[in-house]
């Protein structure tokens, strides 16, 4: 498990340390200066799990919206794959009964919103609870990745289903985080919206 902590306010980054102790080798924790955003965060992990040679790399949020009881069965489906994804928006998913209705209305829109543009053949595009095969990870060009904020993975799966990486999504339920707020805002959903058709002219040569 790798803990990438970007200096956080409420001490995870020394509680994740703390672990280590119990874990030994199989906890790791990449402490870096301050925010600097979620984009880069994954990347970083990223680059050091395919150093560490790592057969597969999973992504999931950390405040339990993602069950880690769904963990094995995306493995298994990642047996006829190179992406798989857990998903919201196919038959057998959905999200928190306590989502607020614009919440809701907002979030299905954005990935129906997404998807459309880029032409993409995934169901829940923004989602971060996915699992990769390290060698189809690896032939992406992290390097050009710029998104650093909630649009992070529309760009991750555009630019993995440009690369030809094949996908499959298993349903999930999506649960209200246990602690802490969520950063959505007007303006971050605003930026969204504009950086998804820049998606498409930042990878026309693709």
């Amino acid at each position: 498990m790798l803990v990438v902590d970007d200096n956080s306010p409420d001490g995870t980054g020394q509680i994740a340390e703390d672990l280590k102790g119990n874990w030994g080798n199989r906890l790791q924790v990449l402490h870096r200066a301050g925010k600097l955003g979620l984009g880069t965060a994954y990347i970083q992990g990223f680059r050091y799990a395919l150093e560490k040679e790592a057969d597969i790399i999973g992504q999931m949020d950390a405040d339990f919206s993602h069950s880690p009881q769904k963990i094995v069965e995306l493995l298994n489906t990642l047996q006829n794959c190179d992406v798989a994804i857990g998903s919201r928006y196919i038959p057998g998913g959905s999200v928190d009964k306590r989502w607020a209705f614009w919440r809701k209305g907002l979030s299905a829109f954005g990935n129906f919103y997404a998807r459309t543009i880029l032409n993409l053949p995934i169901r829940d595009v923004t989602g971060g609870f996915r699992f990769w095969r390290s060698e189809g990870l690896a032939r992406l060009p992290l390097r050009r990745v710029r998104s650093n904020g909630y649009v992070f993975q529309v760009e991750m799966a555009y630019l993995a289903h440009k690369f030809g990486l094949r996908f499959n999504e298993v349903p999930i339920h999506f649960f209200e985080r246990k602690w802490g707020k969520s950063k959505m805002s007007f303006g971050i959903q605003l930026e969204a919206a504009v950086k998804v058709w820049l998606l498409l002219w930042q990878y026309r040569d693709l």
